[in-house]
């Protein structure tokens, strides 16, 4: 039973001993005195004489208190082990000295808590219970004390010592650190390199143990990292002696690198990358001056070493993630993120400058193969970061990366970067092999995340990216139809890669060349089935979670061939449609067009090869093989003749008439008609149609000729292209007018349009007025159809209200259309008022707006019945069709605009009624007209404030909970109309609003009360504190009271929009904008 006393007992000890190392460290760093002199020869004073009397101070206690004894003893023990001077002349090496003692001494008793340290055992009874802390764990204020010591031994013991240049100066940093650089007397023993070597080696001792490693390197790896490199690397040849050269032996400097090294390993990377980055400094600055506040360049040696450090970094696992973290969380852009992370992630200076880095092959490297074998997964992974933090700022760094990379080596690029990339899509095309094992139906050759995640990074890399580099349109080209067919399947459902598929469909045809670009849409029509496409065998399929996946085709059976051939001419028929809608997105910079004009050339060119293979060939007897063939060969053409008229008749449909964007289509255009024209020349196959569109090409060049374009001397070199086809339709096309035209036209091209004739002009002018006689049909048509209508309206005939709803409803609106074609009647207006009282809800909702209109117009013969007009709009607001009451509010409030005394009076009586009177629903329909009648008079509402806030607020104690509510919404909307007439009953209106909100049973009448602060405040504005001045500290506690304890949300959401609304009115009234105005006055 002794054993475990004993242990108990030397653990208690020993945890006493930390506490009084703690103490120690607090009576070193205790404040000495006064430092408010602003003589900077007072501070230096001042800081010696109090590390002085700390010093002092502390030996006395070591010396006289008993219970000391022990930690002096440790403090002798660690100081001979160390073998290092702890007194010196100079009072800032003392001082760090003592301190740094003082911190092997815990770390020495740490260690021997945490192994003396047997943690007891569970208690399966208190699960719940924490387990215990070990000894060696230190408190919150005790990591601060030890923070306090460690800056004191950095200020004082490594950044005085070290040289110009490395590490940054302690004169630039705090004014105590300017002082201390002044203090500090390098003349005394020890010299400036043993004290440092000395700091250095302690702080490392000290961090061996985990928690004082992470209190040191998280503050102060920088200065450490900085002592070790000048320990370590500094150059001592080819200069004379140096202190370092006469105290350091080749061991410790060997020691120091070795440590480099080995806390390089040990920190955060990130950490040493942002720190290595700052020991490498930047750009050369001037420092001859210390009042320039400008740091001094770092030497060559440093810039040299950091460099490299920062390449072995590199070359790690993951070291491409920890040099972008390394240098975008040293812009605030960290683990924490914090406010800074937007504006780090629009600097995309700093994005470039690391994709520079990273695109650099190092010269530590095997070879650049071998070093971009290495980083360029590394650089893929940032696409695929979730952090909502880094996320944006990673996907930049890799698009640049890749763009960097594709410029300067486009080989490794492709190989590295774009083929992983493009991996997926490839293992799909017709040019791939299968392996046989993949080769069973419904295998999944591509996964949904696979798919998903290669379509989002193209998207990043070359859309988001946007440099046209012929490494990567090269590398897109043979899955561009793949995408295409992707593209058309996400047109059949919801699809999140829909956008993404065209935005890259629109990107790469946009920079591809106009030759490659229209080949590229031929192979998307199917016109082309020579260049990559989806494999045969596979299909798009939609996946589990909602996005789509590639797989192997079921095998189709012989009763499904029917099914299948089905399917292939819709998909065929849609692909064409998908193809026009991708097309109508690129009419602006001119592809639309070319395709267009192609599709052209390539009809025509059907034309005459199928009249070439439709003539009798010369053949004794053909055999079945050639037969079939031939017969092969015309179904394939008759197949290529309908998909471009089903592309032309898509375009025409689709396009708009800006497809051509320039003279140049426009001639080609022409052309193309003209040689479809000749070729049916030669054919003899003319028709009315292909004779109507030579007509209007050649009225589209007369127009052009005619002046409505400004041609230049280069539109006319484009314009002789037609001469040969002119020349051709004038000496050979069967029509005279056509052939004349055709001649003069091409006598106005050759004279650069010097000499035109007469018919050029007519046929310019036709083809104008045609043009404008098709824009014009449909305005001739609408205004023929209203003059009708107005017709029949006049000369209708009187019929009896009993006629029929149809009747009704047909006369009704043509009344209100044209509400001035005459005066009301006495037969018009009785007609309204029995119709007011029609079984048929259209009928009797058309005469309750009719009425309205003539209110509204103020006829004479209506307003006259004003008495009658107002009881039936008051017996309609009860109907329960929607059409009706509402038709009837409109009626009461248009009412209650010409009278509004009288009206107001009978509405606010009925407001107030209760159950038996009038029902809840009708109560609220008239609280509806109170509201527009408040909207209708404007500021003059003010007259009639106190009626209207009453009624409301007797509302507000209705039994009914619907009324109740209705009740606080008009008195949001009459108050915040108000403004300062609501002074002498803001009281009352505060007092309701707080009662309600706080004891009223029903949900929706505290949200509506809840609602009526949010519509004041809203209303009121910057009003509000003048208003509200008496109650704005009442409603503001009572909006606290709602967030913190009204159960309902919908309520806590008012509440909360209630306090940012009063939050923006105090910020403004306390803080007003600043106008930057000049007032300028005349004087007399």
């Amino acid at each position: 039973m002794a054993a475990p006393t004993q242990a108990v007992g030397s653990g208690l000890l020993e945890t006493r001993g930390l506490e009084r190392i703690l103490e120690a460290l607090k009576l070193l760093l205790s404040p000495g005195g006064s430092g408010s002199s602003s003589l900077q020869i007072t501070k230096h004073d001042v800081l010696l004489a109090t590390l002085k009397s700390n010093l002092c101070a502390l030996e006395d206690k070591l010396l006289k208190d008993p219970q000391w004894q022990k930690l002096k003893l440790l403090r002798d023990e660690i100081a001979n082990k160390a073998e290092w001077p702890q007194n010196s002349a100079d009072v800032t090496w003392s001082f760090a000295s003592q301190a740094l003692s003082l911190l092997l001494c815990l770390k020495e008793t740490m260690v021997r808590l945490a192994a003396d340290f047997r943690p007891p055992k569970p208690n399966p009874r208190t699960p719940e219970v924490a387990p215990a802390l070990s000894p060696d764990t230190l408190s919150v204020s005790q990591q601060k004390t030890v923070q306090s010591a460690l800056q004191f031994v950095v200020t004082l013991g490594v950044c005085p010592y070290l040289m110009p240049g490395v590490g940054v100066p302690l004169r630039y940093r705090t004014e105590f650190g300017a002082v201390v650089q002044d203090v500090v007397c390098l003349d005394a023993a020890p010299c400036a390199a043993r004290r440092l070597y000395t700091s250095c080696r302690a702080l490392l001792s000290a961090a061996q143990h985990a928690s004082l490693g992470s209190l040191i390197f998280c503050r102060h790896f920088g200065d450490i990292a900085a002592g070790l490199c000048q320990l370590g690397f500094c150059p001592t040849k080819g200069k004379p002696p140096t202190p370092v050269e006469e105290v350091l032996t080749e061991e410790e400097r060997t020691l120091c690198r070795g440590a480099l090294r080995d806390i390089l390993d040990q920190v955060y990377q990130p950490l040493a990358v942002r720190e290595l980055l700052i020991l490498q400094g930047g750009p050369p600055q001037s420092c001859t001056g210390v009042k320039t506040q400008v740091r001094c360049r770092a030497p060559a040696w440093l810039r040299r070493l950091c460099g490299q450090l920062l390449s072995e970094r590199l070359m790690r696992p993951s070291g491409v993630q920890a040099v972008v973290r390394g240098i975008l969380e040293g812009a605030g852009a960290g683990a924490a993120g914090g406010n800074d992370a937007e504006a780090t992630a629009a600097d995309w200076r700093k994005c470039d400058s690391i994709a520079k880095i990273l695109a650099s092959c190092p010269q530590q490297a095997l070879s650049p193969e071998s070093y971009y074998e290495h980083v360029c997964p590394q650089i893929l992974d940032l696409f695929h970061f979730r952090d909502e933090l880094t996320v944006r700022q990673f996907q930049r760094v890799a698009t640049t990366t890749f763009i960097t990379l594709s410029r300067e080596r486009p080989e490794l690029a492709a190989k590295y970067l774009l083929q992983p990339v493009l991996v997926p899509l490839h293992r799909c095309l017709n040019t791939a092999e299968i392996p046989e094992t993949d080769i069973v139906p419904g295998t999944i050759l591509v996964t949904e995340e696979e798919l998903n995640g290669c379509i989002e990074d193209i998207f990043k890399v070359y859309v988001v990216g946007n440099e046209p580099l012929p490494v990567l349109l090269d590398s897109l080209l043979p899955v561009l139809g793949l995408l295409f067919s992707l593209y058309c399947f996400t047109q059949q459902s919801v699809s999140h890669l829909r956008s993404f598929c065209q935005e890259i469909l629109l990107w790469i045809l946009g920079k591809l060349e106009r030759r490659k670009a229209v080949a590229s849409l031929k192979g998307f029509a199917g016109l082309d089935r020579a260049g990559p496409c989806l494999h045969p065998l596979c299909q798009f399929r939609a996946a589990p979670q909602g996005g789509i996946m590639i797989t192997i085709k079921e095998a189709t059976r012989d009763e499904d061939e029917d099914e299948a051939l089905y399917q292939k001419v819709s998909s065929e028929q849609s692909q064409v449609e998908h193809l026009g809608d991708l097309l109508s997105h690129c009419q602006e910079c001119g592809l639309a067009g070319d395709f267009f004009i192609f599709c052209l050339k390539e009809l025509t060119h059907l034309a005459v090869e199928s009249v070439t293979e439709s003539e009798p060939k010369p053949s004794s007897s053909p055999s079945l093989l050639e037969l079939e063939q031939q017969r092969a060969l015309l179904v394939e053409g008759q197949e290529r003749k309908l998909l471009v008229l089903q592309l032309l008749a898509v375009l025409c449909e689709r396009m708009s008439e800006q497809i051509f964007t320039n003279i140049t289509q426009v001639v080609d255009f022409v052309a193309a008609t003209l040689q479809r024209a000749c070729a049916s020349l030669t054919q003899e196959t003319e028709s009315a149609v292909e004779s109507q569109t030579l007509s209007m090409s050649m009225g589209l060049v007369a127009v052009m000729l005619g002046g409505a374009v400004q041609l230049k001397s280069s539109d006319f070199a484009v314009l002789k292209q037609l001469l040969p086809l002119l020349e051709k339709v004038s000496t050979t096309y069967p029509d005279p007018v056509i052939q004349e035209l055709a001649a003069d036209l091409r006598i106005t091209i050759s004279t650069h349009g010097a000499f035109a004739t007469e018919t050029v002009s007519v046929a310019a002018q036709s083809t104008l007025n045609k043009k404008d006689a098709e824009g014009k049909r449909g305005e001739q048509q609408q205004t023929r159809h209203d003059r009708h209508m107005e017709e029949m309206a006049q000369s209708r005939p009187e019929t009896s209200p009993q006629a029929g709803p149809e009747s009704d409803a047909a006369r009704t609106p043509s009344t209100a259309t044209h509400p001035r074609s005459a005066s009301v009647t006495a037969e018009a207006l009785q007609e309204a008022l029995v119709s007011a009282y029609d079984p048929q809800i259209p009928t009797r909702a058309a005469a309750l707006r009719t009425l309205s209109c003539w209110i509204q117009q103020r006829e004479a013969r209506a307003l006259e019945s004003g008495e009658k007009l107002l009881a039936i709009f008051l017996e309609n607001l009860e109907h329960e069709d929607t059409f009706v009451y509402l038709s009837a509010i409109q009626g009461v409030a248009l009412l209650a605009d010409v009278y509004p005394e009288k009206i107001l009076v009978d509405l606010l009586a009925r407001y107030d009624s209760g159950k038996d009177k009038h029902t809840p629903e009708t109560r609220m329909k008239v609280g509806e007209v109170l509201m527009r009648i408040v909207r209708a008079l404007g500021d003059m509402v003010s007259k009639y404030r106190e009626p209207l806030i009453h009624a409301f607020l007797r509302g507000v104690r209705d039994p009914d909970g619907a009324h109740r509510a209705s009740s606080l919404a008009n008195l949001g909307e009459l108050c915040q109309r108000l403004d300062f007439l609501l002074g002498p009953v803001v009281h009352e209106v505060t007092a309701c609003l707080i009662a309600v909100a706080k004891t009223d049973r029903d949900v929706p009448v505290r949200r509506a009360a809840v609602h009526v602060i949010v519509l004041l405040l809203r209303g009121l504005s910057q009003k509000a504190t003048e208003v509200l001045r008496d109650v704005l500290k009442d409603l503001y506690q009572l909006l606290k009271y709602v967030v913190r304890s009204e159960p309902d949300g919908v309520a806590q959401l008012h509440a909360q929009l209630a306090l940012e609304e009063l939050d923006e009115i105090m910020r403004n009234f306390l803080f007003p904008p600043q106008k930057l105005e000049k007032r300028i006055v005349v004087l007399p």
